[in-house]
């Protein structure tokens, strides 16, 4: 039999056996994110045997993403993850269904769309999207599977609302916008989130199978750079859950708009707010260095530009950009733009 002998060295795990084959392949996961996170998570998922994928993307693969998500090819750049990431595996295990849904995860369609999953996992690379994943997974009852990157670092854990504490017991508020960095700004090694995303198919495994002990109520902590694991205690309350269910999904603080621009004028005076040391690796000719921390120290406005130039400050995708130019306009400087999607739109641009 052909799923007997692709599954055999699972199968002969004296506590996994034909019955966990049999649940694994009984079972829907639904994967919110088809990125670092995702990518090894889904693979692990279909070569496991899993019946059913439900993989949740709105996005393209993009070059810069292939030294990490590891489930798309150089060929799929500018496809939509969602359907490149259902490729690979059906790929990698023919015997599954992957649906792949080219859209992101909303309040409007949650429900919906994680319904029917006995297990969710949550790679997404926002805050919004991981409240709103944690506000379902709540109101339906699934387990959560959820993990984090930062730099070298990460986070992992698994929330189960009514069996342990869920992600608001931990991060009961999103912060505001470009507080927290995120990949392209901080940087990531592609083995540290094969390592993470790894882990939570794991989980995912464990929860659907009854094996081990899954890390409800701990929070495991991953350093890259010392090659351990931490694991912090999570208690749960009533009181949250209660709060959220009441509630619905936590948002982001609203901001108010900010001037910018997606294509550059002529001879603008360029500010570029990442750290040096991302100034240093590749940067737009002629721009200036001031790293977004000295313009929020007000320790910095921009110098009187020439007459009729203009003053375009950027970063790495637009979000620490947007930030400086929201902080200089509460100093009252006005003037200076954004540019919308940062370098990172530029050098597409330049092909």
């Amino acid at each position: 039999m052909t799923s007997l002998s692709r599954y055999r060295r699972q199968i002969s795990l004296p506590d996994f056996g034909v019955v966990g084959q049999e649940a694994l392949s009984r079972s829907h996961v639904a994967v919110i994110g088809a990125g670092g996170l995702g990518s090894p998570a889904l693979l692990y998922l279909a070569g496991a045997g899993v019946g059913r994928v439900t993989v949740i993307d709105d996005d393209a693969v993009d070059l810069s993403n292939l030294h990490r998500q590891v489930i798309h090819l150089d060929a799929g750049v500018g496809q939509p993850k969602a359907g490149s990431a259902a490729a690979a595996m059906n790929a990698l295990n023919p015997e599954i269904t992957v649906t792949a849904v080219t859209g992101r995860l909303t309040s409007s369609n949650a429900l919906e769309l994680l319904g029917d999953a006995d297990v969710v996992l949550d790679g997404a690379d926002n805050f919004d999207t991981r409240h709103l994943a944690s506000w379902a997974c709540a109101r339906l009852g699934i387990p959560h599977v959820w993990a984090s990157i930062l730099g070298h670092d990460a986070q992992l854990s698994v929330f189960h609302a009514g069996h342990g504490p869920i992600y608001e017991d931990i991060y009961r508020e999103p912060p505001a916008p470009g507080v927290v960095p995120n990949c392209a700004q901080a940087g990531v090694l592609g083995p540290v989130v094969g390592v993470v995303g790894s882990a939570m198919a794991l989980e995912a495994i464990k929860l659907l199978t009854g094996l081990g002990r899954p890390l409800t109520g701990r929070l495991g902590v991953f350093s890259g750079l010392d090659g351990t694991w931490e694991y912090v205690p999570v208690v749960g309350t009533q009181a949250t859950l209660e709060q959220v269910l009441a509630d619905g999904p936590v948002t982001s603080p609203a901001l108010p708009p900010v001037p910018e621009i997606t294509e550059l004028p002529y001879a603008p005076l360029l500010i570029d707010v990442r750290e040096p040391h991302e100034f240093a690796g590749t940067r737009i000719p002629g721009a200036l260095n001031v790293p977004l921390g000295t313009v929020l120290e007000g320790d910095w406005v921009p110098p009187a530009p020439e007459s009729g130039r203009d003053v375009v400050i950027y970063c790495a995708g637009g979000i620490r950009s947007a930030r400086a130019v929201r902080a200089l306009a509460e100093r009252g400087v006005t003037g200076p733009v954004s540019l919308a999607g940062g370098i990172d739109a530029w050098l597409e641009r330049q092909g």
